[in-house]
């Protein structure tokens, strides 16, 4: 039986607590104690703390999910792994490539397992996505369209993910690398960066809006926006093959029903053969993605997305930092 640790005592961490059995989470920890102590007491035989050192001595501890601010997600990641933990940390993983290479170093020096949470792979809408693409004959991919955005809320410029000292950037970092991660689980690796990232609405130094086209060494595309000035919640991700379309739409509560539309190709053309999957029952993909993690252990695989996949999402979000910079 592994037993965990909570790093970082907000809502994603209680979101991440949700889903371990009772008896598993050994310590919530926190620079908060008040927060480590709300989310222990949800937990039997958790104990709050704010001493990092202190969970990472313990020899139950055996993984270590890391849910802070982006600024601090690689340092806590670093002295987890250097401690032989396994670690979840929270998407982006870092706030730059070169923080995440430190823990890949670190991590294959400890043999410790590194998995980036980005939970988005995991929701059922695209689990039957991949279905389709292994057992029916789609043809070959030729690009993606995605877009997601939400519309803040009142002193939304005011919080930590508006303040690039805490989380290294704006709409791009928080949103746009999900849909960059997605994108790069259907097309692998992008040989070509383009993009640029606004700042239209908010009164705040960092973005809310980017703006991104990838393209893979064989001229596949992605096209993808991510915006906090979309003002009603969406999610929209549509993958054009040669003979089919699929498109995930919603990922539950304010986002919408989870859908994914499956468009066929006829021989005639015309319009397609149409089915539509409907996942009404909440999001699974925080303990689908602990699961897969769990099984990344036991079998000692690299977890997928991990450091490798963490660093290339960071590659090209600085690479879109840096030509707006220009």
């Amino acid at each position: 039986m592994k037993h965990f640790a909570i790093v970082g005592c907000g809502l994603i961490g209680h979101k991440r607590s949700s889903n371990l059995k009772p008896g598993l989470l050994k310590y919530a920890c926190d620079v908060d104690p008040e927060r480590a102590a709300q989310l222990a007491a949800r937990t039997p035989n958790c104990t709050a703390t704010t001493d990092l050192r202190r969970v990472l001595s313990d020899p139950e501890v055996d993984i270590v999910v890391v849910a802070v601010a982006n600024a601090a997600l690689a340092s806590v990641t670093l002295e987890t792994v250097k401690a032989g933990k396994h670690v979840l940390v929270e998407k982006p993983g870092a706030v730059s490539s070169k923080q995440l290479s430190e823990v890949e170093s670190a991590a294959a020096a400890s043999g410790a397992l590194v998995r980036v949470g980005y939970n988005h792979r995991f929701h059922p809408a695209f689990r039957k996505a991949r279905e389709l693409v292994q057992k029916d004959d789609l043809g070959d991919l030729m690009f993606i369209r995605g877009r997601y955005g939400h519309g803040g809320r009142l002193g939304y410029e005011n919080e930590w993910r508006a303040n690039s000292e805490l989380s290294g950037g704006g709409e791009l970092i928080d949103q746009g690398v999900h849909l960059i991660d997605l994108a790069a689980s259907f097309m692998g690796d992008f040989a070509r960066v383009d993009g640029h990232v606004a700042t239209y609405f908010w009164k705040m130094p960092v973005d809310d809006n980017a703006f991104v086209s990838l393209r893979t060494a064989s001229g596949q595309t992605a096209w993808l926006q991510a915006s906090c000035t979309e003002w009603k919640n969406l999610f929209s991700f549509e993958v054009y093959f040669k003979r089919a379309k699929l498109h995930v739409e919603g990922l539950g509560g304010s986002y919408g029903i989870e859908r994914l539309y499956y468009y066929k190709m006829l021989p005639e053309m015309g319009p397609p053969e149409t089915v539509i999957y409907e996942f009404a029952s909440g999001d699974s993909s925080w303990g689908l993605e602990l699961d897969e993690f769990l099984a990344d252990i036991d079998f000692k695989r690299p977890p997928v997305p991990g450091l490798r996949e963490g660093i290339r999402t960071l590659q090209i979000v600085e690479e879109i930092y840096r030509k707006s910079a220009s």
